[in-house]
C-alpha cells in the first residue's frame, strides 16, 4: 500500500495547474526543465538547501554546505545527461555571523563551480532571524543526443548504478560527492539511454519516478546492489539502507538488454557500472532475494507538511 506522500501531491497539483507550455517542452516532473529558446534549448534545474534539514550548520564545515548546494544542482543536469553552464546563487543569511557564513559557503561553492566550468551569474542575499538557506539555480544545455527524460524506459531493459549506495549521512558523503556529469555524458555517447534520475531521496523512492513516468515495473536484485563499506548491519540491514538511505547522488539509468551487455563488456572510460535489476510490463518495484520476489515497501527522504 503506498503511502501518501504530500510533496509528490502538491508537484503533481502544482503541475496540473500550470498545464502545458509550447515553450517548456519538458516542465514539472524530471529532474530538470527543457525550456524552448529561440537560440536554442535550455535546462533549467534548481534546489533549495535548508539548515536542520538538508545540513546541520553547527556539525557540517560551511565550505561543505557551499560545495553540496551546487553538486546537487549539477547532479540534476547530469541526470539528463546535460553540460552545466551558468548558476544564480540565493542566500537567507542568518544575521548573526552573516558575512562569515557567505564567504564560508562560496569557499566550497568555487572550486566546484571551476571544476565543471560553471560560471556564476548572479542571485539574491538575504538576512534574517531564521535559519540559513541557500538555493542554487542552474542552467545547462542537452547534449547533441538530446535530454534524457525519466519516462523512457521499457519492459525487459536492463537497470544500472553509477556507484554504491547507501550510508551517505553520518560520512558527510551527502556533501563531498562528485557529481556524474562527465560520467552521463560518456554514457550516452556509448549506448542509447531510455530514462535516468539520480539518487537523492533514496533507490526505492527514485525509482519509483521512472517507474511511474514509464509505466513500467522494476524487480531489483538484492544479490547485485552495490552497498556501500559505510553501511554496517547484516545482509537484510544492508540491502534496506542501500534502498532507502537516500543522498548518495549516483546515477540510475534503464537501457535495452543488448546496450546493457554491451556496457559490462566494455563500460566507458572512467565509469563505474552495476547491473542491479530490470524493467518488468506488470507494474510496481519487487526485490529479488535469491528464489524470493517481494514487493519492495515505499521508503527513503519524504518533505511532510500538512
Amino acid at each position: 500500500m503506498q503511502r501518501p506522500n504530500p510533496e509528490w501531491d502538491l508537484i503533481a497539483d502544482i503541475q496540473r495547474r500550470a498545464g502545458a507550455d509550447p515553450r517548456v517542452p519538458l516542465g514539472i516532473g524530471d529532474d530538470a526543465a527543457l525550456v524552448r529558446h529561440s537560440s536554442g534549448d535550455i535546462l533549467v534545474t534548481t534546489d533549495m538547501l535548508m539548515d536542520g534539514v538538508d545540513f546541520l550548520i553547527g556539525q557540517t564545515p560551511l565550505e561543505l554546505i557551499g560545495r553540496k548546494s551546487l553538486a546537487v544542482n549539477l547532479s540534476d543536469i547530469a541526470a539528463m545527461a546535460g553540460r552545466p553552464t551558468a548558476a544564480f546563487i540565493s542566500l537567507a543569511l542568518p544575521r548573526k555571523n552573516g558575512r562569515e557564513i557567505a564567504d564560508g559557503l562560496y569557499a566550497g561553492l568555487m572550486p566546484l563551480a571551476k571544476e565543471f566550468d560553471v560560471a556564476i551569474a548572479g542571485g539574491d542575499t538575504n538576512a534574517w532571524d531564521g535559519p540559513l538557506v541557500v538555493n542554487v539555480s542552474l542552467l545547462g544545455e542537452p547534449s547533441e543526443h538530446g535530454p534524457v527524460r525519466r519516462d523512457g524506459a521499457r519492459p525487459r531493459d536492463w537497470v544500472f548504478v553509477t556507484g554504491p549506495l547507501g550510508g551517505s549521512l553520518p560520512s558527510l558523503r551527502h556533501c563531498t560527492f562528485t557529481p556524474r556529469v562527465r560520467e552521463a555524458l560518456a554514457l550516452q555517447v556509448a549506448v542509447n539511454l531510455h530514462a535516468m534520475i539520480d539518487l537523492s531521496d533514496g533507490l526505492a523512492s527514485d525509482l519509483g519516478h521512472i517507474a511511474t513516468a514509464s509505466r513500467v515495473g522494476i524487480v531489483i536484485d538484492a544479490r547485485r546492489l552495490p552497498i556501500h563499506k559505510d553501511v554496517a548491519g547484516d545482509g537484510a540491514t544492508r540491502v534496506q539502507h542501500a534502498l532507502s538511505d537516500g543522498e548518495d547522488f549516483e546515477l540510475v539509468f534503464c537501457v535495452s538488454a543488448a546496450d546493457g551487455q554491451r556496457l559490462i563488456d566494455q563500460p566507458p572510460p572512467g565509469v563505474t557500472l552495476f547491473c542491479i535489476g530490470e524493467c518488468t510490463a506488470e507494474l510496481g518495484l519487487h526485490l529479488r532475494d535469491q528464489d524470493r520476489i517481494t514487493p519492495i515497501a515505499p521508503s527513503g527522504w519524504q518533505h511532510q507538511f500538512q
